[in-house]
């Protein structure tokens, strides 16, 4: 890790297109700003792990297909329990002669 002190209104410069300024230093708090390509993205750090996370649950599919349509598409006939199987018919008899 390269370690680097500034001050108000120095930059550090990364690669060719990205430039860092320190903007305002306060006590427990460091104010910059970050110039990049608009294709380069900028985050922060706890936000730039949600964004890893849920990509990585998407990816994975932690939902069923049942969930993912649950309440997207309307239900057009009422849903109904297991049908119920025929039962066993009595062995049919010769009528005694």
């Amino acid at each position: 890790m390269l370690v680097l002190s500034r001050k108000v209104g120095e930059r550090i410069r990364i690669a060719d297109d990205i430039e860092v300024v320190v903007l305002e230093v306060s006590r427990d708090q460091v104010r910059i700003g970050v110039q990049a390509p608009r294709h380069v993205s900028v985050h922060r750090h706890e936000v730039y792990c949600e964004i890893v996370e849920s990509n990585r649950a998407a990816a994975v599919g932690d939902m069923t297909v049942d969930e993912m349509l649950d309440g997207a598409v309307p239900r057009a006939l009422p849903l109904r329990g297991p049908r119920e199987r025929n039962t066993p018919r009595s062995p049919v008899t010769a009528p005694d002669s």
